[in-house]
């Protein structure tokens, strides 16, 4: 498949070269020209403009920031207008669920197929070609998109358009939260005298394990908080959710309470580290190093 993937950051570059290596022909552009210049050396194509790397392509992966930035790198930038019709525009960035089927019924008009399908796992999970993919869309796009899917780790259609993105917010709900209480209970313990790493190593296997504990909670206790995923895209994923639950009307107060740590960690300078600083957010409250 001829492929372009826009957006050569934190996730899209081991994407960008898992997909080289499994035989693909890599289209690739970003913003900062010598992010996706890395990708060279591993047979992906490099473009300066987003329009002639998607030119020809039998399906788009994007990988961006935020919806804002989705919607005018497809819009603004020339790319749905660069795109073939009966093209394939996979959304790998994590938007709010409006945006989603706002893009989708934009690209429809063009007769340009989409698919909203955010990722959890993290750099770690894009390295290993072990994400968990949530996808919402039609069923016949999905089944396009299985033999990229497959590059990168386990898809799961989960529903129409925009239900990738609510899956993924209820996924970046649950992390965010853990981290916070992993947080606090290391903490806590640390503050009681109990060593962090030993607390940790004696609850693995209990109720209170989970990935979070083991991966998030390592870099706790070895103090760790190079971005992996930042704070300041957990705090945007939370604020996504929040929108979203008050636009169909629920209430969220554990998600409101963890929306407002975040953003307190980042107002004290925390936004590049990665999001289990908020970690550090909580030691400097309690008057811990």
């Amino acid at each position: 498949m001829k492929i372009a993937v826009l957006g050569i950051g934190l996730m899209g570059f081991p994407m960008g070269r898992r997909l080289c290596q499994a035989g693909h022909t890599v289209h690739v552009w970003n913003r900062t020209q010598h992010k996706a210049q890395r990708l060279a050396s591993a047979g992906a194509i490099v473009h300066a403009e987003p329009g002639d790397a998607v030119r020809d392509a039998d399906l788009v992966i994007t990988m961006l920031d935020n919806g804002a930035v989705v919607g005018h790198v497809l819009f603004d930038l020339g790319v749905a207008d660069a795109m073939p019709s009966g093209s394939l525009v996979v959304d790998m960035s994590s938007i709010k669920p409006v945006e989603a089927r706002d893009h989708a019924a934009r690209l429809n008009e063009r007769h340009i197929a989409y698919l909203d399908a955010p990722v959890s796992g993290g750099t770690i999970g894009a390295d290993n070609g072990s994400l968990a993919i949530m996808v919402g869309g039609k069923t016949s796009s999905f089944e396009r998109a299985q033999l990229v899917f497959e590059v990168f780790g386990k898809a799961t259609h989960v529903g129409p358009t925009g239900a990738g993105q609510l899956t993924k917010l209820a996924n970046q709900m649950i992390v965010g939260a853990t981290i916070g209480i992993v947080a606090e209970a290391l903490l806590l313990c640390e503050r009681g005298g109990a060593h962090m790493g030993k607390v940790k190593e004696a609850i693995t296997g209990g109720f209170a394990d989970s990935r979070i504990l083991q991966v998030h909670g390592q870099r706790m206790v070895e103090r760790d908080f190079t971005p992996r995923g930042r704070m300041s895209v957990q705090l945007k994923d939370l604020r996504n959710a929040l929108a979203t639950a008050g636009e169909i009307g629920f209430d969220a107060p554990i998600t409101a309470l963890f929306e407002q740590l975040y953003a307190q960690g980042i107002d004290h300078g925390l936004a590049d580290l990665d999001h289990s600083g908020l970690f550090v957010e909580l030691a400097s409250r309690n008057g811990m190093a």
